[in-house]
């Protein structure tokens, strides 16, 4: 009895503290930070920054099937040149991503220092980059705007050595490439063809040094393409992956170059379709034996002519790549695959509030598994060839929010495919596509 009597003299005393607490707002603030004892999360930490974005639209392929057969590749029709959700058949309201980032970068102090970066994707493009495959099972009803994707997460530490010698340590996005994965940061919506065959991230360490204002360079070493483990192959061996960049700056600021390696010491994760180079037969995958190579070019660059009073942006984006293969276990596989490509891109923004941007595209190749993933292509001698035009109009009407209208064009060799069992069920095109898009920035 003495103890329920206690307790409720207790309960009284809470409810009499919380009434003055209501009139004595200071003195509730400190009696609540005793009762968690100082353990808090604080949410407003110095020169820790959040930001994103919020990207939806609507897309419309002409070509494509209407509805989703039971039996893979039956009935269905994909535009090869396209992936993720930009290969959704007919019309489909898309959410491309929600991006969250939290950053404390350095700062430009030449001293000891450390800071990191984390980037998270929610929506249908964190599907696709979570396991990024050109086959059939990226019908309409596999899209998933629900899926989590860790897009990068670093610790980033400076060295006060010369200028300032920076590393990244940890998982972050590829050195190579003009356009990046976050799609409102790109010239266009759709994601261009020599986007969808460059690596998209690393896990390791990748180290910076800035020369001059002119001269700028990177070398890192990572796991490879696409993957998390401590190899660059389908599991048959420990390699690595090397980077390099080269970046030169003009005087004045209104032009780039950049010229991008990667090298790995075994046939790497295949870059359009994380699977091994030699991709699958009969259904079955079949990775490389562990031996070989993969190498990869990139050069791009970007110029803003001074005449034109910064609204003309001129872009150039081109790639080549190679890779052995070692595997006698699949009937018809390339002895070495070879990829390569260019582009160009033209930016004109006409005042405040509109712009018009174009881009053009060829990929080429000997080995047309690197894109379509046709079982039957291997026996097919007509190599990879296709061809991309897009023209997307920009309205930035209001502050942080940008509206997108866009229309694609692709061709070329098995541009359009109708059954991924037979690759004689293809066409060369064209294949039509318009869409609109909107984005919020934070």
């Amino acid at each position: 009895m003495i103890k329920n009597i206690a307790a409720l003299l207790g309960v009284l005393a809470a409810v009499a503290s919380l009434s003055i607490a209501d009139s004595a707002p200071e003195a509730s603030a400190q009696d609540t930070k005793k009762m968690v004892q100082n353990k808090f999360v604080e949410t407003a930490q110095k020169g820790i920054k959040l930001s994103g974005y919020i990207d939806s639209g609507y897309s419309y392929n002409f070509t494509g099937a209407a509805s989703d057969p039971g039996v893979p590749g039956a009935g269905t029709s994909k535009v090869t040149g396209r992936m993720g959700s930009d290969t959704a058949a007919k019309g489909d309201f898309n959410l491309y991503a929600v991006k969250i980032a939290l950053e404390k970068a350095l700062t430009s102090e030449n001293k000891a220092q450390a800071g990191f970066r984390t980037d998270v994707m929610i929506g249908e493009d964190a599907n696709y980059l979570i396991n990024r495959s050109t086959d059939y099972n990226t019908r309409n009803g596999e899209q998933n705007s629900n899926a989590l994707f860790l897009e990068q997460a670093y610790v980033e530490i400076r060295a006060p050595v010369g200028n300032g010698w920076d590393f990244k340590v940890g998982k972050f996005v590829s050195i190579l490439g003009y356009e990046v994965i976050e799609r409102p940061a790109n010239m266009n919506t759709t994601y261009g063809l020599l986007w969808q065959q460059m690596p998209l991230y690393y896990t390791g360490v990748l180290s910076s040094y800035k020369f001059d204002e002119y001269l700028d360079a990177k070398l890192g070493v990572v796991n490879g393409s696409q993957t998390d483990n401590n190899t660059s192959t389908s599991g048959k061996g420990d390699g690595c992956a090397v980077l390099a960049a080269l970046n030169v700056t003009a005087p004045g600021g209104n032009a780039n170059w950049s010229n991008n390696f990667q090298y790995s010491s075994n046939n790497d994760i295949n870059t359009s379709n994380s699977l091994g180079l030699s991709s699958t037969s009969n259904g079955v995958e079949n990775f490389s034996s562990g031996t070989g190579y993969t190498f990869i070019y990139n050069s791009w660059g970007n110029w803003a002519p001074k005449f034109a009073n910064d609204k003309l942006l001129l872009a150039f984006n081109s790639l080549l790549g190679t890779s052995s293969t070692n595997n006698n276990d699949q009937v018809g596989t390339q002895a070495g695959s070879t990829w390569y490509g260019a582009g160009a891109y033209a930016k004109y923004q006409f005042n405040d509030w509109f712009s018009l941007c174009s881009r053009g595209e060829y990929l080429g190749g000997n080995n047309p598994q690197k894109i379509d993933g046709f079982v039957g292509s291997i026996y097919d001698n007509r190599g990879l060839s296709l061809w991309e035009y897009t023209l997307t109009a920009g309205f930035n009407v209001i502050d942080n929010l940008l509206i997108r209208a866009e229309y694609r064009l692709d061709w070329g060799n098995r541009s359009v495919s109708t059954n991924e069992f037979n690759s004689s069920a293809t066409s060369s095109g064209p294949a039509h596509y318009a869409g609109a898009e909107v984005v919020y920035s934070f």
